[in-house]
C-alpha cells in the first residue's frame, strides 16, 4: 500500500518483459496492506527452504518484540481460527470480497470479540487444540482493523508474524499458498540473488546411486563462474542443481530464491518458480533439492531438473524430463538465472562437453522400486508396501532383520530402506508379533533413526500390527506399560494461590508422547493451553472464583496408559 509509484511500475513491467518461460501470474496488485504497523523486514519469504517443507508465506520480523497490532490485510471476514501446540500455534483466517485468503500466525492473543467466541467454543468442545470454521457474516473485518497481537507461539522460534495469501474459490475449495511479494506489498529490494556453488547429476542414473560431482562457483565483474574454462561431464544427459540464496535490501538474513532457470545454447530448457504451492505438495521439497547430500550436512542444491516422481512441481520445461542431449559431442555454453520476485537477477555461465569415459556399470543389492507403482516387500516377520506417490526415482532398497533383546522390545528390528532417501507419501509397515500372550493393547510400533524415533498406536489383524509411516529406518513393535507421570511444580497440597496467575502442569512419558490430557475444576472442564508443548498451563480468569477448589487431572500416553493427579488450593 505505500510502495512508491515507481517501485511499483518496476514490478510490473519486469512481469512484462521478463520473457516468456514464466509468464505474470496477474495477482492483484497494492490490494493487501502490510499486516504490521512497522516496515516489513522479512526472516523468511515464500517458498525458502525447510525440513520436508516449502515455506509457505512471508515470516515478517517483529523487531524482537511479542504483541505488536496485527491489522487485517483486506476487508473480508474471519472464516476459521486454528489453535495447535506446534505448527501456527495460534492462527487467524479471513476470507476475502476478493477472492482470497490471508493468514495470520504464532498469534499470542485475538481481538476481543473474537477471542470471547474462541473460547466460549473451547469450552462447548472441551479441547484447547481446536479448528474452527466461522460462517460469513459472524466476525466481519475491514481492511487495517486490528485483529490480533504477533507472538510467538507454535513452531516459531522467536517472535515475528507468519503470513500467507492463498487461493480458493469457494468456502470448502482446495486452497493453494501464493507468493505474497507478488501481490505489490511494500518490501523494498534491489538486491540479486547469490550463487554459492554447482552440482552436477547423471540422469541416466537413479539419483539415489551415483555420487553427483560439486563444482566451487566465484563471482566476477561479469557475473558468476566456475575456474575451469570447459566442464567435461561422462553423461550425456546431465541434470544441474545450484546451491544459493536471495537477500533483502537492508538484511543480511539468507533467504528462498523465488526462480531458476537453466538454458542450453540460451534456449531455455527448464526451470523452477516460487510461485504456488498447496500443502498437500509441499513435501515435495525433497525432491526439489539434493536431500542424500542435505542429510550428509552438505548445503541444500536446489535442482533445475524435475525428478521423476514430483508429479505437482513447481518446475515448467519445454520439452517433457527437461533434458540437455550433449550426445553430440560438442561444446554447451551453459548459463543458470536466478531471479527475486522483483526481478533482480543473476547468472551463472560456464561451457560443458561430453566425453564418454567407460566405466563398470554399479551392482546394488536389494529389490528395485519405482516411482508411480504400487508395490512391496514381504520377509516371514515383516512387509512393507510402498504406494504410487512414495518415490522420487527408482532405487534398489534392502531389507536387514536383526534380533533385539533391548528392553521392551517384543520383535525382531526391521530395517528398510536408506534413511538418506526422502518419502513423497506414507509406507505402510507390517510387523510380527514376537509373543502371542503379549497385552496388544500396550503395544506400539516405534520408528527409529539414530537418536531419532517416533511411536505409533498400530492396527491389529492376529499378531500383525500394522502403521503407516514417512521415513525408510528401523522398525520394532515395543511394549509400553508405564503410565504418564504428572508434576505440579512450585504448587503444594491445600495451597493459597490467592497470588498466583497461573498453575503450570508438566507431563513426561518414557516414549514422549501424551496423547491426552484433561483437567477439570471442581467437576468442570478447564482450559489449559500447551504452547509447543512445553507445559499445560492455566491462567486464572472467571473459571475460578475466590474460595477452596479441587483440581483434578488426567494424562494418557500413546498406549493407552493413564495417571492422575489431584490436587486442592485456595483463592
Amino acid at each position: 500500500m505505500r510502495r512508491p509509484a515507481l517501485f511499483a511500475f518496476l514490478l510490473i513491467q519486469y512481469y512484462h518483459t521478463s520473457g516468456q518461460f514464466f509468464p505474470s501470474p496477474g495477482y492483484p496488485q497494492n490490494e493487501f496492506r502490510d499486516p504490521l504497523a512497522i516496515p516489513i523486514r522479512l526472516a523468511a519469504n515464500f517458498g525458502e527452504l525447510r525440513a520436508n517443507h516449502y515455506h509457505m508465506g512471508l515470516d515478517i520480523r517483529t523487531d524482537h518484540r511479542e504483541n505488536l497490532p496485527v491489522f487485517a490485510a483486506a476487508d473480508g471476514y474471519v472464516c476459521r481460527i486454528k489453535i495447535e501446540p506446534f505448527g501456527f500455534g495460534q492462527a487467524i483466517y479471513i476470507r476475502h470480497t476478493n477472492g482470497y485468503i490471508s493468514l495470520y500466525a504464532h498469534l499470542n492473543a485475538f481481538y476481543p470479540a473474537l477471542a470471547s467466541y474462541v473460547k466460549r467454543k473451547q469450552y462447548e468442545l472441551e479441547r484447547w487444540d481446536v479448528s474452527l470454521d466461522l460462517p460469513p457474516g459472524l466476525l466481519t473485518v475491514k481492511k487495517g482493523d486490528l485483529i490480533a497481537y504477533s507472538g510467538n507461539m507454535g513452531g516459531s522460534q522467536g517472535p515475528h508474524l507468519h503470513f500467507e495469501i492463498r487461493s480458493a474459490a469457494t468456502p470448502g475449495s482446495p486452497e493453494t499458498n501464493l507468493n505474497p511479494m507478488l501481490f505489490g506489498l511494500p518490501v523494498a529490494d534491489n538486491v540479486p540473488p547469490v550463487f554459492r556453488g554447482l552440482s552436477v547429476y547423471d540422469r541416466n542414473k537413479s539419483f539415489y546411486e551415483q555420487t553427483p560431482a560439486f563444482v566451487p562457483v566465484k563471482k566476477t565483474a561479469a557475473g558468476y563462474e566456475i575456474a575451469l574454462p570447459i566442464l567435461i561431464l561422462k553423461s550425456a544427459d546431465p541434470g544441474f542443481g545450484i546451491s544459493g540464496f536471495d537477500a533483502q535490501t537492508g538484511s543480511n538474513n539468507p533467504n528462498g530464491i523465488f526462480q531458476g532457470v537453466i538454458y542450453d545454447n540460451e534456449e531455455a530448457v527448464s526451470g523452477f518458480q516460487m510461485d504456488r504451492i498447496s500443502y498437500d505438495e509441499t513435501r515435495g521439497i525433497n525432491a526439489h533439492i539434493d536431500y542424500p547430500t542435505q542429510q550428509r550436512g552438505g548445503p541444500a542444491y536446489q535442482l533445475l531438473f524435475r525428478m521423476p516422481g514430483y508429479m505437482h512441481s513447481i518446475y515448467k520445461e519445454t520439452k517433457p524430463g527437461g533434458p540437455i542431449n550433449l550426445q553430440d559431442g560438442k561444446i554447451h555454453g551453459i548459463r543458470i538465472e536466478l531471479k527475486d520476485a522483483y526481478g533482480n537477477e543473476s547468472n551463472l555461465n560456464f561451457k560443458v562437453r561430453f566425453q564418454p569415459e567407460p566405466e563398470p556399470g554399479p551392482v546394488y543389492a536389494g529389490k528395485v522400486f519405482y516411482p508411480g507403482m504400487l508395490d512391496g516387500f514381504e520377509a516371514s516377520n515383516a512387509a512393507f508396501y510402498l504406494g504410487p506417490a512414495c518415490l522420487y526415482d527408482s532405487l534398489h532398497l534392502v531389507y536387514l532383520e536383526t534380533a533385539s533383546d533391548a528392553k521392551n522390545t517384543v520383535s525382531s528390528v526391521h530395517r528398510f530402506g536408506n534413511t538418506e532417501v526422502p518419502l513423497g507419501d506414507t509406507m505402510t509397515v507390517r510387523i510380527r508379533l514376537s509373543k502371542s500372550e503379549i497385552q496388544k493393547q500396550h503395544v506400539l510400533m516405534q520408528w527409529s533413526d539414530g537418536e531419532d524415533f517416533e511411536v505409533k498406536k498400530p492396527q491389529w489383524l492376529g499378531d500383525w500390527a500394522t502403521c503407516s509411516f514417512r521415513s525408510f529406518g528401523n522398525f520394532q513393535l515395543v511394549l509400553d506399560t508405564l503410565a504418564p507421570v504428572i508434576r505440579v511444580p512450585g504448587i503444594v497440597e491445600n495451597a493459597n494461590l490467592r497470588r498466583s496467575s497461573r498453575i503450570a502442569v508438566i507431563v513426561q512419558d518414557n516414549y514422549k508422547k501424551v496423547k491426552n490430557f484433561r483437567a477439570t475444576l471442581d467437576g468442570k472442564w478447564l482450559l489449559f493451553s500447551n504452547d509447543k508443548a512445553r507445559a499445560f498451563l492455566y491462567h486464572f480468569d472467571e473459571h475460578c472464583r475466590p474460595g477452596r477448589h479441587e483440581l483434578k487431572i488426567y494424562a494418557e500416553d500413546e498406549a493407552g496408559n493413564g495417571s492422575s493427579a489431584l490436587l486442592h488450593f485456595s483463592r
